[in-house]
């Protein structure tokens, strides 16, 4: 058997120093400190990260109500009554508080018979009482009276028999009256009136 030649490690100056280099790096890899063991245990389990799936985001559209047109719209309490008084016939009108719709309507020829006693105080009694019931079916509580006379360039300034006979049978009813207003149309220099320089001769 051939014996292998082992080489000599050749002798130098450095040959000291690197000795203790080859050691020390053996020592390191052999030998690894504690506290480096300690970091890792602490350090490896934080370092993976799970990551969970995150739940896919639904939608929800609200559905809002239908409007429900079943409903009944308010009914004003309070209305408007026009009474028209003149030497021929009392008219009683009642509407809402924007004169745009009519409630309930009458007049003197409607609850009596002669022409007579169209403008008479009874029949304002009887147009009263008819509008009244009216006014309670459709839940009117409270009325604003204006009277009105037929006024103007040639008619009356004050109103007839029938409008001071309808308003006290108002207040007769169970019903508020929030005020009375008079409306007579008035002119502010107008036309000149009839019955030329000397007035009217009897």
């Amino acid at each position: 058997m051939r014996k292998k030649k082992v080489e000599k490690p050749k002798k130098t100056k450095k040959g000291a120093v690197e000795k203790k280099d080859s050691k020390a790096a053996k020592n390191k890899v052999a030998k690894p400190p504690q506290e480096d063991i300690v970091e890792a245990a602490e350090v490896a389990p934080e370092a993976v990260e799970v990551k969970e799936a995150a739940p896919e985001e639904v939608e929800v559209k609200e559905e809002k109500p239908a409007p429900d047109t079943s409903a009944k719209k308010a009914v004003p309490t309070v209305g408007i009554l026009h009474i028209f008084a003149s030497g021929n016939n009392t008219i009683l009108h009642v509407t809402d508080i924007t004169c745009a719709e009519t409630i309930s309507m009458c007049s003197g020829g409607q609850v009596v018979k002669s022409h007579r006693e169209e403008p008479s105080p009874y029949a304002a009694m009887q147009c009263v009482k008819k509008i009244m019931g009216e006014l309670r079916d459709k839940g009117i509580t409270g009325l604003y009276v204006r009277v009105r006379a037929p006024g103007g360039q040639n008619g009356p300034r004050y109103p007839g028999k029938g409008a001071q006979a309808a308003i006290r049978a108002i207040s007769r009813e169970n019903i508020t009256i929030h005020g009375i207003e008079d409306v007579t149309p008035i002119p502010h220099d107008g036309c000149r009136p009839k019955g030329g320089k000397r007035g009217r001769r009897v």
